[in-house]
């Protein structure tokens, strides 16, 4: 990545992703591979006015190495300095950037059992950190950054050099980042064009949503009372626009957990917690996941589900035009933050308050009891395709064609 690029890339991630305040402190989450744009970040926040600037750095080799020695009692251990550190960020009431650059294979051939129960502690230990990004409390946003074995998983052809250029030019694209445009006015066109989505959907206020498709799903979706669409750029309690997820192209809103039936068939492997889940499919009634198959991995997929009763129901529908710049590209990232962006998804476990009118401000018990999910996670699984059909049904049963042939045509 060229360094003018990314110059641009980091004042996007900063700027546009976290909006980071005067005065405020700047979060990092990211893998060492990803530190020529930690300093970027970093460089640029402190520019911008924020008080300060705390990096932690992640290592994918590490972790593997850490699963295949370390006991499982102390892979269950999240000491307890750990935890007060979430919880002194957020008394700063700090913004988190998180870079993503996985290996998604990084975890596969290591024991499901110790993954899960890893897993399970810490999003228990962590709890009050996915609350504070959830609700919209602070500022959030996640981008993504190129590695050789990432690359080398995208692009298997080509030679080291060209897969990492390649992957680095299609993140770029993706974020919608070029050298010949201003980042923030290409986000701000790029906002206000999601949001006409979501007004529309709004404005329609189905009860639920048909989706069919040649794969074989046939779902029907509920959606809560009250439910509000959602896209682009998102606003904290506070009132600071943020943008969640660098690249985006989804409008989505909340489920109501007791209306999910049907079928779906994953469209795109899902990568979790290192292990790629592939040729998947889930089958609802009543609200719940009451059977599944995985033709891969399908242990992590149980373990997932298996994770509390709310990851067996669902958080999110999001809505994705295939004919979309992400799918455009025609390249499988492998993941999550790119592939999810390509294709209508779907989320199990745990909803976002801010899709529901008055939700910021009630408690979980609140929520829970008007049809929201609950859960130690939120997995945004791909189920999109070229042939996706939509219907969109009102409470008086009037019935509206919202996408045909894999792409928007309200």
């Amino acid at each position: 990545m060229n360094k003018q690029l990314l110059t641009e890339f980091a004042r996007l991630a900063v700027t546009v992703g976290v909006n980071v305040q005067k005065g405020q402190l700047l979060r990092i989450i990211a893998p060492i591979e990803a530190k020529d744009l930690v300093h970027e970040c970093a460089r640029i926040a402190y520019e911008v006015g924020a008080g300060d600037v705390v990096v932690d750095y992640s290592d994918d080799v590490l972790s593997r190495i850490r699963f295949e020695k370390a006991g499982l009692e102390v892979l269950k251990e999240v000491p307890q300095w750990q935890v007060d550190k979430q919880a002194y960020l957020i008394d700063k009431k700090c913004c988190m950037l998180s870079i993503t650059s996985p290996d998604p294979d990084v975890l596969d051939g290591i024991d499901p059992q110790k993954i899960k129960e890893a897993t399970m502690a810490r999003l228990k230990a962590m709890k009050q950190f996915q609350y504070y990004t959830t609700n919209n409390i602070g500022q959030w946003s996640i981008v993504a950054y190129p590695n050789l074995t990432w690359a080398k998983k995208v692009f298997p052809n080509d030679n080291e050099e060209v897969a990492l250029n390649k992957l680095a030019e299609a993140i770029l694209k993706a974020s919608r980042v070029n050298d010949s445009e201003d980042v923030v006015a290409v986000w701000d066109r790029h906002n206000r064009a999601v949001k006409g989505y979501a007004k529309k959907m709004n404005d329609f206020n189905f009860d639920y949503l048909h989706f069919q498709n040649s794969l074989g799903t046939d779902l029907k979706v509920g959606l809560i009372k009250d439910h509000i669409w959602e896209g682009g750029a998102d606003v904290t309690a506070g009132g600071v626009v943020f943008n969640p997820n660098i690249p985006t192209e989804e409008v989505f809103t909340m489920p109501d957990r007791h209306k999910i039936s049907g079928r779906v068939v994953a469209s795109k492997p899902l990568s979790y917690n290192g292990n790629l889940i592939d040729g998947f499919e889930l089958t609802f009634d009543g609200g719940e996941v009451v059977s599944f198959k995985a033709a891969k991995n399908e242990e992590a997929l149980k373990n997932m589900l298996d994770t509390d009763e709310g990851a067996k129901s669902l958080g999110e529908v999001a809505l994705i035009s295939h004919d979309s710049p992400i799918s455009n590209l025609n390249i499988l990232f492998y993941n999550t933050l790119f592939d999810e962006n390509a294709s209508c998804h779907l989320a199990l476990g745990r909803c976002y308050p801010s899709n529901v009118r008055g939700g910021l401000e009630m408690s979980d018990e609140e929520l829970y009891a008007k049809g929201g999910n609950n859960s130690l996670i939120h997995v945004d699984f791909m189920f999109g395709s070229a042939d996706m059909e939509i219907t969109g049904v009102k409470s008086d049963g009037t019935e509206i064609k919202v996408f045909k042939n894999g792409n928007f045509v309200i």
